[in-house]
């Protein structure tokens, strides 16, 4: 199947489509987009294993995307944009209605630093679904910061900073990852 330029071969965002039923979604890192796969041969065989719907993104170099089973939204990254306008933020989709457009969030200028490439990465849920956790990558020598944003607004809750936190990523929820909450 043709999915476009370079797709991210990462655990992607697993959904309920409005039209289509359940599907998978990746990321590019070679453009915008972000292809939903339909996944369930037994109730949608006519969308099984197809693209059935191509989002555009505010810009390759995506990495990460996330969902999760009580959300709403499914949150792209683009840290490895050359655009820092695009590298320092988030796009959010509302999966329950994909027609409306992406809403972009200011992470990094969330994150209050104010020096070095401060690219977003890697959104994280917590346990139960009302918090997502984004990584502020910065260079060594600089500040790098974990944006907590809540899920339901899409407001900032809490930044945190601290001299060890460099490059911060990793920071997968245990019981996401062992129960497939993606």
């Amino acid at each position: 199947m043709e999915t476009g330029p370079t797709p991210h071969p990462g655990r992607g965002a697993n959904f309920i489509h409005p039209k289509f039923g359940p599907v998978w979604a990746t990321s590019h890192l070679g453009d915008e987009s972000i292809v939903l796969i339909g996944t369930d041969p037994e109730k949608h065989p006519e969308h099984a294993w197809k693209v059935v719907q191509t989002l555009e993104g505010q810009g390759g170099g995506s990495l990460f995307i996330k969902t999760h089973p009580k959300s709403d939204n499914l949150w792209v990254d683009t840290p490895l944009n050359p655009d820092e306008e695009i590298s320092q933020s988030i796009a959010v989709f509302n999966i329950k209605d994909l027609s409306k457009p992406y809403e972009v969030l200011p992470l990094a200028k969330w994150a209050g630093i104010s020096d070095g490439p401060r690219r977003v990465v890697h959104g994280e849920y917590n346990k139960d679904g009302t918090e997502v956790w984004f990584s502020v990558w910065n260079t060594k020598d600089k500040t790098s910061a974990i944006v907590v944003v809540d899920d339901k607004t899409r407001k900032l809750k809490k930044v945190i900073k601290d001299k060890r936190l460099v490059t911060p990523t990793g920071k997968f929820n245990v019981y996401n990852t062992v129960h497939d909450v993606y």
